[in-house]
């Protein structure tokens, strides 16, 4: 998916999930009221996101009293989960490392590549095939993220105090 459909993707998923309810679905003509200065020469890619979105089971959309309501289902909340997953924490560190260790069965490989990416992400570093490495914890929506999909019960976070042969990770993250 290109870049600039993905933003707006992530921009309409987001703006759902922060109404947490039903939302009003602007897809009556650009040229309304409103309509043009909302979404300018991006009407269409908006209608366009709205109609995949719909298409892949992302969202649903609800018609009440006469008008479209756009609403979150229950896949479209894992998507904002795992986008609001991808952002790394950062911030001071308190000299502890995090390691993710993991198991996940070969029946769910394509959730072991998302996880992957989602602490390469994160900027987790690969010690082992199943094993990484950061100074600083996952964001608090990856950890949620990990539990609705079921992931947590074949991963284990462990915060350590001590590590031989640090070094080159203190230089790779640039703690020293």
């Amino acid at each position: 998916m290109p870049k600039k459909h993905s933003t707006i993707v992530n921009a309409l998923l987001f703006a759902l999930d922060v109404a947490n309810e039903l939302t009003p679905m602007l897809l009556a003509s650009p040229y309304q009221r409103g309509r043009k200065l909302l979404y300018g020469k991006n009407y269409n890619a908006y209608r366009n996101t709205v109609y995949n979105l719909h298409k892949r089971g992302s969202i649903k959309i609800i018609k009440k009293a006469g008008k479209k309501f756009l609403q979150l289902t229950k896949k479209g909340k894992l998507e904002v989960l795992l986008a609001k997953a991808k952002m790394p924490v950062v911030g001071k560190w308190d000299g502890k490392w995090r390691l993710i260790i993991f198991d996940i069965p070969e029946w769910a490989k394509p959730q072991r590549n998302q996880l992957r990416g989602l602490l390469k992400k994160n900027n987790f570093c690969r010690l082992q095939d199943s094993v990484y490495v950061n100074p600083h914890p996952l964001n608090r929506e990856a950890v949620k993220y990990l539990e609705e999909t079921g992931l947590s019960e074949y991963i284990r976070i462990i915060k350590v105090e001590e590590m031989d042969n640090d070094r080159d990770l203190k230089k790779k993250f640039g703690l020293i």
